[in-house]
């Protein structure tokens, strides 16, 4: 071949895949190589022996000039992961207070001014204190203090501990042992995944969910609340919940803003549930939204989907394979603008902003097929309107045994393309399914069709071409056995 054409041919590749001219069969990537967002130096890798473990990115935080990175194992066994610092060119190193364990918890602190991530304190300048009380546990969350939060701040780890910190002294006292506070059944286990204080309350997410719940043998999901004083939990749900955000009112400096509200992300087998408290009508209201993948049902499988502030009052909500927008405020305790982004497969435990980056964390390479390891994406926020359209499907009823003029929970329709709705009637008589659409969000229902379904049918409807509401849900004139469910592709 002609020296000059294969030189421009080996010169256009290098170009278009970012790496440098070279045609050293011996070549290696520069340290700092960039592969669509991915820098593969900043990674986290476990050992290759018989005693690996899951090792994942457990939570991000920018802090002190630094990316904070921690890693976490499956059940604090495992080596070599732990707490990482990213420095602005991109070098990262394992930091001596690193403690290898299943963190994925953290929260700034701002009447101390530290960042707490994993057991890890990190003060403004950069000097890291590590809790060692707290790296014998698996921690899910930290949150803001009711009582004391200049002082102190809650910790919450997946088995349900819940405990008090001093942020100054790092005195741990545990308060509660949540598997017991909230009748979760014996054959069940426990696998708390979030918390988050807000409006005078701590509320908590539990996001056990196998086979044994699907069937409802023995529910073991929790969400619940804790105002901070009494001896008892309220459970909100018995079902599995995976993500509690809002927004932290430290940032609120003492002020009330009303419209503040708390969300919460979960699932049972028919859809996506999210709920929201809001204090303008003092109570916590239920949403379903569609699945974008049943691959995210298992407990194990939901690592960790998260609801973040990721740019100043800008928040995001990953929920079972579908990224949304999520507004900050409510107005009237009625939730606007919720928006889905894109579809992906990813597991995302955590993202943040950092050095005007969108960076997502990792789960990739687990125990069972090979070395484990994760890394980091590095890219733009609106990059996520890139990923795979909008997709899913959702029940508001699955089998259910409704009685006349019963009304579903609200359903999410904004957002997505082709809509179908289908019907099953096991009853003995004909049931009219009576759509109803919310246009303006505002929780204004309007009749929009009727479905008459004979007994022990099934029908469907689609939705014409562009059309769309922000929510819509079922009404049944007659008591029987149903099924209705959504499909949006």
């Amino acid at each position: 071949m002609n020296k000059i054409l294969l030189g421009a041919i080996v010169f256009t590749l290098a170009w278009q895949i970012g790496f440098p001219q070279h045609t050293d069969s011996s070549y290696r990537l520069p340290e700092r190589t960039d592969i669509n967002g991915v820098f593969p130096h900043l990674t986290v890798v476990g050992p290759s022996d018989k005693n690996r473990s899951e090792s994942g990115i457990g939570a991000l935080v920018p802090w002190a000039d630094k990316l904070w990175m921690i890693g976490y194992v499956a059940h604090i066994k495992g080596s070599r992961i732990g707490l990482y610092e990213i420095s602005e060119d991109l070098s990262m190193k394992q930091h001596p207070q690193s403690v290898t364990g299943t963190f994925a918890n953290r929260i700034i602190h701002n009447p101390s001014e530290q960042a707490i991530i994993g057991p890890h304190f990190i003060d403004k300048e950069g000097n890291v204190r590590t809790c060692d009380v707290l790296t014998k546990h698996r921690l899910a969350a930290t949150m803001e203090h009711l009582l004391d939060p200049e002082n102190k701040v809650y910790f919450l780890s997946m088995e349900g501990l819940f405990f008090e910190c001093n942020v100054y002294t790092l005195e741990v006292t545990q308060l509660f042992n949540l598997y017991n506070e909230l009748d979760i059944p014996e054959t069940g286990y426990v696998h708390f995944k979030d918390g988050h204080t807000g409006n005078g309350k701590v509320v908590v997410a539990n996001n056990s969910y196998d086979e044994r719940d699907y069937n409802q043998e023995a529910i073991a999901g929790r969400l619940a609340e804790w105002d901070g004083k009494s001896k008892t939990w309220t459970i909100l749900e018995k079902t599995a919940f995976i993500g509690v955000g809002g927004k932290n009112s430290m940032n609120f400096a003492g002020k009330s803003i009303y419209g503040n509200p708390i969300f919460a992300t979960g699932w049972d087998k028919k859809s996506v549930i999210l709920k929201c408290f809001n204090d303008r009508s003092n109570q916590w209201k239920r949403y379903r939204l569609p699945k974008g993948s049943h691959s995210f049902d298992h407990a194990w499988n939901t690592e960790w989907m998260r609801i973040r502030e990721v740019q100043t009052e800008r928040f995001i909500m990953d929920a079972h394979g579908i990224f949304y927008e999520l507004p900050m405020m409510t107005y009237n305790g009625k939730v606007w603008g919720i928006k889905p982004i894109s579809y992906h497969l990813r597991i995302v435990p955590d993202f943040v902003f950092w050095r005007g980056l969108f960076v997502m964390a990792g789960d990739q390479t687990d125990h069972g097929v090979g070395q484990p390891q994760s890394g980091l994406l590095f890219q733009n926020i609106d990059d996520l309107w890139h990923y795979g359209k909008p997709t899913g499907w959702g029940a508001v009823w699955q089998n259910d045994t409704v009685q006349a003029n019963e009304t579903s929970d609200p359903f999410l329709m904004t957002g997505f393309d082709k809509k179908t709705v289908h019907f099953v009637n096991k009853g003995i008589q004909p049931v009219d399914f009576t759509i109803e659409v919310d246009v303006m969000g505002d929780e204004e229902w309007h009749t929009y069709q009727t479905i008459m379904v004979e007994p022990n049918s099934y029908s469907y409807y689609v939705f014409p071409d562009g059309y769309s509401a922000h929510w819509t849900r079922i009404k049944v004139n007659k008591a029987a056995t149903v099924s209705v469910q959504f499909v949006y592709n």
